[in-house]
């Protein structure tokens, strides 16, 4: 992760930020996973707690970020866009963990799982036992992608902190990692 670059979200009166974000992550995501990449990895330079802010930053060697710019994943984005050339990360860069955090709050998940473990229950005292307000949002940044293998939506909390060290290792085709480190700055 010697190296990185920025796509910074351009202001646009139809779409939102999040909403551009949402769609440019997904681009990523898709184009992530048909190449297998594992050394590919994101960040949100100016995420509040809110939201994800308007850059997403890549990272990993420079001859992988110009292969991977190079193809066309982009397409339909690009008037949405402004991205920097890949340069060196700075000396004074940190440790930082990016990673997805899952809330074990969903509902329908919890009731299906319940009759799983209960065969014999029927699914209407299930939701009597497990009420929707079991639902709990992270206060967390997010996105909302679409799951290509279940079709449904859902949210993806990303938390990013910094790390006592710089940790090696793969990136899922989320760009994301549960022990690898990005560098910060």
């Amino acid at each position: 992760m010697d190296h990185y670059l920025d796509i910074r979200l351009l202001p646009d009166p139809e779409f939102s930020a999040p909403m551009l974000m949402n769609a440019l992550f997904a681009k990523l995501h898709r184009t992530l996973a048909a190449d297998a990449s594992i050394d590919i990895a994101i960040s949100f330079p100016d995420a509040t707690a809110s939201h994800l802010g308007r850059v997403m930053r890549l990272h990993g060697s420079v001859a992988r970020l110009t292969a991977h710019m190079t193809k066309t994943w982009l397409g339909g984005m690009r008037d949405h866009l402004e991205i920097t050339r890949v340069e060196p990360v700075p000396p004074m860069a940190v440790p930082y963990q990016v990673r997805r955090v899952q809330a074990k709050s969903n509902a329908a998940r919890l009731r299906r799982r319940y009759l799983k473990r209960h065969p014999t229950t029927d699914s209407s005292s299930v939701v009597e036992l497990i009420p929707d307000r079991v639902e709990r949002l992270l206060a967390l940044p997010h996105l909302r992608i679409n799951s290509t293998s279940s079709g449904q939506q859902f949210l993806l909390f990303i938390q990013q902190t910094q790390a006592p060290e710089t940790r090696t290792g793969e990136f899922n085709s989320y760009g994301l990692s549960s022990t690898a480190t990005v560098p910060w700055f």
